[in-house]
């Protein structure tokens, strides 16, 4: 019998555009691949919506709050509807920085030092030497995401805003220097290291993330064989550690400047990485050999309950 898979995609967070790219060609990778598909753009009636659609599988395409942060996973687990990608508690962790760089840090993944700050306090005056990043402690994308250079006298403004939308509690970390990298585990096993570079010359910001031609991505990365396994080996670590299931990915910074200090830390985990056109997942399972459709069709398979 043909498996019945509702795509969910859309949501409720800043990430909802994002969500409804990688929900749709996940949902027209799926009908190639043989499977009945029902899209699901998820609202506050989601539980509602899908217990009579009794799918076998959901397959999560949400990003950001509500879809990433074990809420959703709950609901699925309630309707006892298999799911992908992570479960409730490894999804909830994960998505809260802060408390993902304490569980990684205790299971020997190296973090980059940081501590946690209220938004209005970040504003006032520096929380950390410069140079250093601030971040929404449950935000993806690079939404609200401030990088402090060493020369700037005061902390950025837009944390003052009335309509700030991204949260009152951020995270400031110390600033690593030199190549941003990502590694994603599918299952039990790393895939191949990427390279991020950012077309303008600056940081992997969302224009970088999602515009065509927004930045390079170098596969495999030209990074010698120690470094390069070691990459791997500490994305399949931050995997175990959180809880992780399916497909995630790790993100690194990478300090090889001949005057640097050789660090490598990895500096969140995504529970559901993009699945658009310019993702980063997509492009390691084709370099092992995953079609898109491969790809989907093992995440659906794949697909449990916590219970």
């Amino acid at each position: 019998m043909t498996k019945h898979v509702a795509v969910l995609m859309g949501g409720l967070s800043a990430e909802r555009e994002i969500s409804l790219r990688s929900g749709t060609a996940c949902a027209k990778a799926l009908e190639e691949q043989g499977y009945r598909v029902t899209p699901v753009d998820v609202g506050h009636d989601v539980a509602s919506v899908l217990a009579p659609l009794k799918p076998d599988v959901a397959f999560n395409a949400l990003h950001g709050r509500f879809g990433e942060d074990g809420c959703m996973q709950g609901v699925l687990e309630m309707l006892r509807i298999p799911y992908t990608h992570s479960g409730v508690l490894a999804s909830s962790v994960a998505m809260k920085k802060d408390v993902a760089k304490v569980v990684m840090a205790a299971a020997g993944v190296p973090v980059p030092k940081g501590r946690v700050v209220h938004r209005l306090e970040a504003a006032k005056a520096h929380v950390l030497q410069p140079p250093y990043v601030l971040k929404p402690i449950s935000e993806g994308s690079s939404f609200g995401v401030f990088i402090v250079k060493g020369d700037q006298a005061h902390p950025p403004q837009e944390l003052m805003r009335e309509d700030w939308v991204h949260g009152e509690v951020m995270l400031a970390e110390q600033f690593i220097a030199g190549r941003e990298l990502t590694c994603a585990v599918m299952g039990d096993k790393a895939l191949d290291v990427i390279e991020i570079l950012a077309a303008d010359g600056g940081w992997y910001d969302y224009h970088a993330k999602y515009a065509k031609g927004g930045s390079k991505h170098v596969l495999p990365a030209n990074l010698k064989g120690n470094i390069y396994q070691e990459v791997q080996h500490l994305a399949i670590e931050a995997h175990k550690a959180l809880g992780c299931r399916g497909v995630s990915r790790a993100d690194f910074r990478y300090d090889d400047r001949p005057d640097g200090t050789g660090e490598l830390v990895v500096l969140e985990v995504n529970t559901q990485p993009g699945m658009t056109e310019t993702s980063l997942v997509p492009e390691m399972a084709a370099y092992a050999g995953f079609s898109f459709g491969e790809l989907v069709k093992w995440m659906v398979e794949d697909a449990s309950c916590d219970r």
